[in-house]
């Protein structure tokens, strides 16, 4: 099993669109990032988390051929507005592919985007299927079937869904705070991938000081940053971070 960050860029990406790095060294490709996006690759399935706004290219780039699933983390633009880019693979089978959001984000996708999931015409069928988020979830690994436990945490003023891949991954682009009650699902994990907008503090994400606070605490045994604003240079952050703390970058495959 594969788990593929496909964007670890901030919602403006690196750079931005006026072409501003930031504080970002635009002679290191690292530097480029995408908006955050995720997949999981198994034996059967392949499992995308939230569709960024570059998600194209970056399906094209990791030449992914199929998407079986779409797990959402939250209802912002920049995790859902390249839901269109789904259509192909509803094409290739002629299948609805199922989504799994919460009830906010559900909400939000069937008002802004409600021709992916109602027939229009025969021209323009629906293409997703919509579904709540369960304890249930599982992804099909071959006879196995994996579990995917999803956790809500504190995104600013928003809830955001947290997802826990076989107890070994965590993957959490967009938090402010984790409760204590949901630790116990954190601790001594192999990877943990972890929101870290900036250095300054930001009432939505965490920041360089309280993501390594948390990993501190829950002691993954390699942790990875993503969610990275322009003022984060690569370079700067791989000769500051801890020995078991890297950062992100767009197409940072990890075997589990």
């Amino acid at each position: 099993m594969k788990f593929i960050i496909l964007g670890c860029g901030s919602s403006m990406g690196v750079p931005r669109s006026d072409g501003s790095f930031g504080k970002c060294d635009p002679k290191n490709k690292k530097n480029y990032r995408t908006r955050c996006s995720a997949l999981i690759q198994t034996k059967s399935e392949t499992v995308l988390i939230d569709t960024s706004p570059d998600l194209r290219q970056q399906l094209i780039k990791n030449k992914i051929k199929k998407i079986d699933k779409v797990l959402y983390s939250h209802m912002h633009a920049d995790q859902t507005h390249g839901i269109n880019d789904l259509r192909v693979f509803y094409i290739q089978n002629k299948k609805t592919i199922p989504v799994f959001t919460d009830r906010p984000t559900k909400k939000y996708l069937m008002s802004t985007f409600k021709y992916c999931f109602v027939n229009n015409s025969k021209e323009y069928p629906a293409i997703l299927k919509l579904n709540l988020i369960n304890n249930n979830l599982k992804i099909k690994d071959g006879s196995k079937k994996l579990n995917v436990k999803p956790i809500k945490v504190k995104h600013g003023k928003v809830d955001s869904i947290c997802y826990v891949i076989d107890k070994k991954l965590a993957y959490i682009s967009d938090v402010s705070e984790i409760y204590k009650k949901d630790y116990i699902y954190f601790k001594n994990l192999k990877y943990l991938i972890l929101d870290c907008l900036w250095i300054r503090y930001h009432p939505s994400h965490l920041n360089l000081e309280s993501s390594l606070e948390l990993i501190n605490r829950l002691k993954p045994k390699k942790a990875i940053l993503t969610n990275l604003h322009c003022e984060l240079d690569y370079k700067y952050l791989k000769n500051i971070l801890p020995k078991n703390v890297e950062p992100a970058y767009d197409g940072l495959t990890l075997d589990l």
